[in-house]
C-alpha cells in the first residue's frame, strides 16, 4: 500500500467540504470567544471532522468491495492497491486519530465531554451505515443526512455547550434537504438497488409515494431555512440576501416534484438541484456569521 492510496481512500476533498459545516457552526457562535481560541477551535474542529469523515469513507469502501468491483473498479480496494485488512487498519487509525484530537481539544480548552461523546457517536453511525444502514433503505438515508449535518452542531458546541436555536434550524434545514435528496436518489437508482437488495422507499412503497415524501421533506427544509431569520443570528441582513438563491433552487425542485409521471432523467435533475440548493444553503449560513 502506497501513501497516495491511503490518502485517496479517505476522499480528502469530500472530507474538507464536509468540514465546512463545522466552520459554520463555530463562526455563528463566536460572540464572546477570543481570537486565538476561535482559531484553534476551527483548526482542531476541522481536523476532527476530517479524520472522522475519512474513516467513514474507508469503512464504506470496506463493506462495498463487491459492489465497487462492478460500479467503482478504479477505487483503491477493488483495483488491488489496498487490501481489506489494510483498509480496516486505516479505518481504525483515522477514527482513533479523530477521537484523540477531540479529547485533546476538550482538555486544552475545557470544553467538557459533549464533543467527545458526539465524535464517538459519529464514528458509530459511520460504521452502522456501512455495515447495515446502506441496504436498509430509509434508515440509511436518515443516517447519511445526520452524518453530514451534525457538523453544524459539533462546531457550535466547541464554542458553547448552550447551542442557540438557529444552529438547530441550520441542522434541520440540512438534514431534511439531504434526506429529500437521498429518497430521490433511490427513485433514480431503483433498478440497480433492486439487484443489490437495497430496500429503498422507492422499492418498498413505489416511486410516486416516495417522491411525495421527498417533496414534504424539501418543504420542511424550506421552512427551517427561513426560521433562522427570526432569531438572533449574527447578521440577519446578509443571511436574508444570501438565502434567496438557495430558497429559489429548492422551490424550483418542489415544483418539479409536484409533476406527474417523472422519469429517471427528472430524478437525476432533481438530485442535482437539491445538491446545489444544499451548497447555497451552507453559503447562506456562512454569510449569517459575518
Amino acid at each position: 500500500m502506497k501513501v497516495k492510496d491511503a490518502i485517496e481512500i479517505l476522499r480528502p476533498l469530500n472530507c474538507l467540504m464536509g468540514s465546512l459545516t463545522v466552520i459554520i457552526g463555530i463562526l455563528n457562535t463566536r460572540i464572546g470567544i477570543n481570537t486565538s481560541t476561535l482559531i484553534f477551535n476551527i483548526i482542531l474542529g476541522i481536523l476532527t471532522y476530517f479524520f472522522l469523515a475519512g474513516s467513514g469513507n474507508v469503512i464504506n469502501d470496506y463493506y462495498d468491495v463487491e459492489i465497487d468491483k462492478i460500479n467503482r473498479p478504479e477505487r483503491p480496494i477493488p483495483r488491488g492497491s489496498i487490501t481489506l485488512k489494510q483498509a480496516k487498519i486505516i479505518w481504525i487509525t483515522t477514527a482513533l486519530v479523530g477521537i484523540v484530537i477531540a479529547i485533546l481539544h476538550s482538555f486544552l480548552f475545557n470544553i467538557g465531554y459533549l464533543n467527545i461523546s458526539m465524535v464517538i457517536f459519529m464514528v458509530f453511525i459511520g460504521w452502522l451505515y456501512a455495515a447495515w444502514g446502506k441496504k436498509s433503505g430509509f434508515i440509511g438515508n436518515i443516517i447519511v443526512s445526520i452524518s453530514f449535518s451534525i457538523g453544524l452542531i459539533y462546531g457550535a458546541i466547541l464554542n458553547n455547550s448552550n447551542v442557540p436555536f438557529y444552529i438547530y434550524f441550520f441542522f434541520l434545514t440540512s438534514f431534511f434537504l439531504l434526506l429529500s435528496r437521498e429518497i430521490i436518489k433511490g427513485c433514480e437508482d431503483i433498478e440497480g438497488d433492486k439487484n443489490e437488495g437495497v430496500k429503498t422507499l422507492a422499492i418498498k412503497i413505489g416511486i410516486k409515494k416516495s417522491t411525495k415524501i421527498s417533496m414534504i421533506f424539501a418543504i420542511l427544509a424550506i421552512a427551517f431555512f427561513i426560521l433562522p431569520y427570526f432569531t438572533n443570528i449574527l447578521n440577519p441582513i446578509f443571511f436574508l440576501i444570501s438565502m434567496v438563491f438557495g430558497l429559489g433552487v429548492v422551490l424550483y425542485v418542489v415544483i418539479i416534484m409536484a409533476k406527474r409521471n417523472l422519469v429517471r432523467k427528472d430524478f437525476k435533475k432533481i438530485s442535482l438541484f437539491i445538491k446545489l440548493g444544499a451548497y447555497l444553503g451552507l453559503i447562506a449560513f456562512l454569510f449569517a456569521s459575518f
